[in-house]
């Protein structure tokens, strides 16, 4: 599937600011998936704009503007070609062990995806040893999905786990974080993916940069699982980059002086064909 992306974040300020900086990730990731045909990022006012690629292998940009402005305009423009992901064979829980040590990061805790039994939190079985592995992974993401309930007004990118699993209701970083907590409680490697998603009308989410999870499956490596719509990240989503969790990859974040209260808007547009 090729899908054309333009992604619009806007800054408005009551008055000047100046200095402010940016990090920026918005570029597609490069990988088996996904190849990247076009990729421009233009900002109002002028800013001197560098790059380099994370810990994670995400390109990030570093927008500079250094004179006054009330307003802060990033565009971001992408054509991607998306690629058919082979199923994975069934797989027992058991081989997980050995496996796992290169990536060891993705199992442990981190800020937003605190230490504890998710999966008794969330009411899931755990897995017996000789269970199909990617089989259990297809009906944890349709148990959340059935679960939860997608609520933009209901939580915000400081809420935490366990207050979501309370509530019941978020959006997509909310179900990723629930997902991530509950197998790296059961030995699985999870990632964060941050991305854009073609919905065609048929699937939420697509209103911003999309959420959703990958694990590590021994033999066939990371696939992907969106549990926000109970399906594999396949064609429809096109992944920006990954991390341990929201704040290791969020799109846009920075810091300016002067300017005031300011307010933040943000338009993504995904158009898709096969």
């Amino acid at each position: 599937m090729r899908c054309e992306i333009r992604h619009t974040t806007e800054y408005r300020y009551p008055k000047p600011a100046w200095d402010s900086f940016n990090e920026v990730r918005l570029h597609p990731s490069r990988e088996a998936r996904q190849s990247v045909r076009l990729f421009h990022l233009h900002v109002e006012p002028e800013a001197v704009i560098t790059s380099h690629k994370d810990y994670f292998g995400a390109i990030v940009h570093h927008v500079h503007v250094h004179e006054p402005h009330t307003l802060l305009r990033i565009e971001a423009q992408a054509i991607v070609d998306t690629h058919p992901v082979p199923l994975p064979p069934p797989i027992p829980f058991a081989e997980l062990r050995g496996v796992c040590a290169p990536h060891t990061e993705f199992l442990v805790a981190s800020p937003r995806v605190p230490a504890g039994d998710w999966a008794e939190v969330f009411g899931v079985r755990k897995p017996a040893p000789g269970d199909d592995l990617p089989g259990f992974l297809t009906d944890l993401t349709t148990s959340l999905y059935r679960r939860f309930r997608y609520d933009t007004r209901a939580t915000t990118v400081s809420t935490p786990l366990a207050e979501f699993a309370t509530h019941g209701r978020g959006v997509c970083q909310d179900f990723t974080h629930a997902m991530l907590g509950i197998v790296r409680g059961l030995g699985i490697p999870g990632r964060y993916v941050s991305g854009y998603l073609y919905s065609g009308g048929e699937m939420v989410g697509a209103e911003a940069t999309h959420a959703w999870v990958e694990c590590f499956l021994p033999g066939s490596g990371w696939l992907g699982y969106d549990p926000t719509n109970n399906c594999l990240a396949r064609e429809r989503h096109v992944k920006i980059g990954h991390g341990r969790e929201y704040s290791d990859v969020s799109p846009v974040r920075g810091t300016y002086y002067g300017g005031g209260r300011g307010e933040l808007g943000v338009e993504v547009r995904v158009y898709g064909e096969q």
